[in-house]
């Protein structure tokens, strides 16, 4: 399966990237731990099967020093003993989030308690606002076959220069 257009090198496609990169870097600069981050990018992309992006958060996440151990477990993370109560929370809150059409409530009042348990409004609001940016990244990719397998670490940030 190639990829079926190139967003990197399409004029109107590369401004909006432009744009919603500069809406990821309010997240990145946020309180928001960022293994939480990259975890959360991770399970969603997962669950989403977006190869592009599971391909960049995992990378990006070991370089930024991520264990392997970790990284492996996120697909089972509720049957792992390696993530803290707070980001059991937030990668609960990814999953429900990305999975709206699953369930009749969207994101249970019991994920959400937990939430807001750990995280303060700063961090909650980074942490909506990221499911919504991973999911609408994974459904760009998904759309055009942007496949997984060649992205080295920064390789995003550079393409956008």
């Amino acid at each position: 399966m190639d990829t079926r257009f190139d967003l990197f090198s399409n004029e109107l496609a590369a401004r909006f990237a432009k744009r919603f990169a500069n809406a990821g870097m309010v997240i990145n600069q946020s309180p928001l731990p960022k293994a939480t981050q990259e975890l959360v990018s991770l399970r969603a992309s997962q669950i989403n099967g977006c190869g592009w992006c599971i391909d960049m958060h995992t990378k990006e996440a070991a370089a930024a020093g991520e264990s392997q151990v970790r990284l492996h477990l996120v697909a089972a993370w509720r049957e792992s003993t390696v993530f803290t109560e707070a980001e059991r929370a937030a990668l609960a809150l990814a999953e429900e989030g990305s999975r709206l059409a699953d369930a009749h409530q969207g994101v249970s009042d019991e994920t959400w308690a937990q939430v807001r348990k750990h995280y303060d409004d700063d961090q909650i609001a980074a942490l909506v606002c990221l499911v919504a940016l991973i999911n609408a990244a994974n459904r760009l990719a998904v759309i055009v076959h942007q496949r997984g397998g060649s992205y080295e670490p920064g390789m995003f940030a550079a393409a956008l220069g």
